[in-house]
């Protein structure tokens, strides 16, 4: 009986078994029929040949439109050259010493090409190609015509394995299979209207229309969503038995202290989230939620109200920042919005008082000897810190809750490397303006819940955005000109670059200026290039400083603090402006080069303007031609401010990234076929029923086939992946 296990060898022989070995990894039937076609053509429909480019290895269909053959010179062999078209463009296909297929090749025919594109005297070209003829043929190791029906399935091919040979592998093997063993239950499969594996596999190789391809693929889909979700559903049943220590305020407590000392009233969003955040951590299991605002939408606050909660309870709270320029910036702010409230220890301080304490991996050794002494002892209730939280060396009395800022900057082991600092599962709390794609990909499978801040405090004003295109020069000047007139009636500017410049290697870059540095074949902006140029010819006589990671810890905390207190006016940077930085006076940003940079990180950039009651202005200024995705990428940051909508955005051009292992976005996929955005209805309704098989049936025993299909998707690393969350 050939199952999904059976070896291709034992069907297809050993010489066929061997080439979809080494040029696909297709070992069983299994791997063949998950091999499906990337695109059907229609019989008769004629791809497009203007789409071709040189050195890639494609399948087209085409239309013979002359053939010749010439004798090559001082040889005996002989060459034919064919042209095809596409109606409208020709390809020239190149064969030595195959005369005889000047029969086959005759004006009008129609049929298959395989091979790599390249170029000849300017002409684009196909040398010695596979054929495969369209017309009804019989085969010399199989009976009836290859394609019988009407769709001709095009396969991601190897060099030596056309699209036609696979087609003609999975034919033998669906001739040959028995009756599947479904994963799906048939109860599941009945509700939404699914076929069973085997008709999906029928369905997406050897469709008549492009109805049965959708309904094959559909089903495929289901099978990707419920493993999926059959997964995140065990890990939530397995946090969920897990025992945390419950939270909860006092009534005279540090949190009621704060709220009576604010200054302004909470938004109703805020008041509102925060009470859905102190009843989570008010239960003895670990909360694990996503708090999402716009730019300046009082997450911070929100986050500082739960820290003081734990606080109450007896415990300790982190507030884990990416940068050390933030994480000291947060440090002063929550001593400044806590007042006396912070400080316990002090002469007169309130007696319901707690300690801030900094931890980075700049300090001096005293300093960070008697930071550790006052976490490891438990006097001080609020730690915030960078990557240096991480060390083993940082021992916490009793943490009760970590707050991640901008997690977009820390990676999952990150994360979880800090949570298993507490004697119990600790909860975590992460917050960012624009979530990454991997995030976006989890709150939509519902293994993250989300709060979202909607609304923005009085007195904040909106940023406009617009694309300048360096080629126009007059468009530059007026962009430096805003800057001169800002500056002239009393306001502050960023000027961001992606690159630190110099000798030494940046540490302030994105991926994306790295990639991009490759695809434009041109230098990026540098902050050390940069800075002279402004201060000798469009900023001249304005004070302009600069700042990146490369400087000394305290010559960074002197820059921004120097900028904050206006003594500065333009402040050349890299993105370590990026994230927390609270100049309410600066109202302008420039971004050199801004096609580097990803959508995500533009957002946060451009929040660092508009802080204060002047309007705010942010000026993308890029080299990109109009009409390029660059172009458009930058054009949907300009046309929103909406940091939801710019992430679904991120997520369509950058894609999810590895739901099930470490890729935070791009190209490393355990998906083959389900997309988030286009799939998110079916998402859920797989979130639905994992949930019910999970709570009726937890080891599945009951779904030994879905077990399987579990345990194949799932290997040791990515259910470890899983456990961190």
């Amino acid at each position: 009986m050939v199952d999904l296990d059976t070896s291709l060898k034992s069907l297809l022989g050993q010489r066929t078994a061997t080439l979809l070995a080494e040029g696909l990894e297709l070992h069983v039937v299994g791997d063949l029929l998950a091999h499906l076609p990337r695109r059907y053509h229609e019989r008769g429909e004629l791809t497009d040949l203007a789409d071709l480019v040189v050195g890639d290895t494609v399948t087209v269909q085409a239309r013979v439109e002359k053939a010749e053959r010439r004798p090559m010179r001082g040889s005996r062999g002989s060459m034919l050259r064919v042209t095809v078209t596409d109606g409208t463009h020709p390809l020239a296909l190149t064969f030595f010493n195959q005369s005889w297929r000047e029969r086959d090749l005759r004006p009008g025919t129609t049929a298959l090409f395989a091979g790599k594109v390249d170029e000849y005297r300017g002409r684009r070209q196909l040398t010695n190609p596979e054929v495969q003829l369209l017309e009804p043929e019989v085969d010399s190791d199989v009976t009836g015509p290859l394609f019988a029906n009407a769709l001709v399935p095009i396969y991601p091919a190897a060099a030596k394995v056309p699209s036609w040979t696979l087609a003609r592998c999975v034919r033998l093997v669906l001739d040959s299979l028995g009756s599947l063993e479904d994963p799906l239950p048939e109860d599941l499969r009945r509700r939404h209207r699914l076929a069973t594996l085997a008709e999906a596999y029928r369905l997406v190789h050897q469709p008549t229309d492009r109805g049965q391809v959708a309904s094959g693929r559909r089903r495929l889909t289901w099978d990707e969503a419920l493993v999926l979700q059959v997964a995140l559903a065990r890990r939530r049943r397995e946090v969920e038995a897990l025992a945390t220590t419950a939270r909860n305020a006092r009534p005279d407590g540090l949190l009621t202290a704060f709220d009576a000392a604010l200054p302004f009233p909470l938004t109703a969003g805020q008041r509102e989230v925060g009470a859905t955040i102190a009843g989570e951590i008010g239960r003895p299991v670990p909360m694990h939620r996503l708090l999402q605002g716009e730019v300046g939408s009082g997450k911070t606050v929100v986050a500082l109200r739960a820290m003081l909660i734990v606080v109450d309870a007896g415990g300790q709270a982190v507030l884990l920042a990416p940068t050390e320029t933030l994480a000291a910036q947060h440090c002063r702010s929550l001593r400044e919005m806590l007042g006396d409230l912070a400080r316990d220890g002090e002469l007169g301080a309130d007696e319901r008082a707690t300690r801030v304490t900094l931890v980075t991996g700049s300090m001096g050794a005293r300093a960070r000897r008697e930071a550790l002494a006052v976490i490891a002892e438990g006097s001080a209730g609020l730690i915030v810190g960078t990557h240096a939280l991480l060390h083993d060396e940082v021992v916490f009395a009793d943490l009760g809750l970590i707050v991640v800022d901008e997690q977009h900057r820390f990676g999952v082991e990150q994360r979880d490397a800090l949570r298993a600092r507490g004697r119990r599962p600790p909860h975590l709390l992460v917050m960012t303006a624009t979530p990454i794609p991997r995030t976006v990909a989890m709150t939509v499978f519902g293994d993250l819940e989300i709060s979202e801040l909607t609304e923005l405090p009085r007195g904040r004003s909106p940023v406009a955005t617009f694309v300048v295109p360096a080629a126009m020069r007059s468009w530059a000047d007026r962009m430096w000109g805003r800057i001169r007139d800002e500056v002239a009636t009393g306001r502050q500017a960023y000027v961001v670059c992606p690159r630190i410049g110099g000798d030494g290697a940046d540490d302030d870059t994105d991926a994306m200026a790295d990639e991009a540095q490759g695809r434009a074949g041109r230098p990026a902006a540098t902050v050390t290039d940069v800075l002279p140029q402004l201060v000798d010819g469009e900023l001249a006589g304005l004070r302009v400083e600069c700042l990146h990671g490369r400087l000394p810890a305290a010559q960074r905390e002197a820059t921004m603090n120097r900028f904050a207190q206006g003594q500065i006016d333009v402040l050349v940077a890299t993105t370590v402006v990026e994230v927390g930085v609270n100049v309410p006076n600066a109202t302008v940003m420039v971004v050199l080069d801004a096609d580097r940079f990803g959508v995500s990180q533009l957002h946060q950039l451009r929040g660092r303007v508009g802080r204060g009651t002047a309007p705010g202005w942010c000026l993308l200024h890029t080299a990109s031609d109009q009409a390029t995705p660059a172009w458009d990428r930058l054009g949907a940051v300009a046309a929103t401010n909406d940091g939801a909508e710019l992430a679904r955005l991120d997520l369509a051009q950058r894609h999810e990234g590895d739901v099930l292992g470490a890729a935070q976005s791009g190209g490393r996929r355990s998906l083959k076929l389900l997309a988030l955005l286009r799939d998110e209805k079916l998402i859920r309704e797989a979130r639905v029923e994992a949930t019910r098989l999970v709570d009726a049936d937890p080891e599945l025993e009951r779904h030994p086939a879905l077990r399987r299909l579990l345990d194949a998707a799932l290997d040791d690393a990515s259910a470890a992946f899983l456990e961190k969350g």
